[in-house]
């Protein structure tokens, strides 16, 4: 003899769970037409036709593609941000963080962080005068006044 329990589950605490006992044939044929009605889809399924969907499928592909380009785009302001700053070498050094580009603070705090752990990283530019390129003279060289002086 099969034994079938099932529970009804109420809002009602006081409500008792019920336990009933069917046939083995009747068991049979629950679970046989169980089977049926979860391979079919249901009646009241609301159905869309091929045009719709891919429609749908192809917006959402276009908000995909918005949404790569708008993080490619966002690493490069990143990027040019903290070339702005002068203070790395390669500003690819600093690791992306979207809180970066809204707060300059945390760009900076950022940045500090990573020359105090790493000060290879920052910018090797030479400053001030270096005894090459343009000086701050103007006066003309003479080279014939030069060879004439040390000509003696």
């Amino acid at each position: 003899m099969a034994t079938e329990h099932t529970e009804e589950i109420t809002d009602d605490p006081t409500e008792e769970t019920v336990v009933t006992e069917l046939p083995p044939e009747e068991v049979e044929t629950e679970t046989a037409t169980e089977e049926t009605e979860t391979d079919a889809e249901p009646e009241d399924a609301e159905t869309f036709t091929r045009e719709y969907v891919e429609n749908l499928r192809d917006e959402s592909a276009k908000y995909r593609t918005r949404a790569k380009d708008r993080d490619d785009l966002a690493e490069r302001l990143h990027t040019s941000l903290v070339a702005a700053t002068g203070r790395l070498a390669d500003p690819s050094d600093l690791t992306f963080d979207n809180d970066h580009l809204t707060d300059p603070d945390a760009l900076t705090t950022a940045i500090d962080d990573l020359l105090t752990r790493k000060p290879h990283l920052g910018s090797r530019k030479p400053s001030g005068d270096i005894g090459q390129g343009a000086t701050g003279s103007t006066e003309a060289v003479d080279l014939a006044g030069m060879l004439r002086a040390r000509a003696v």
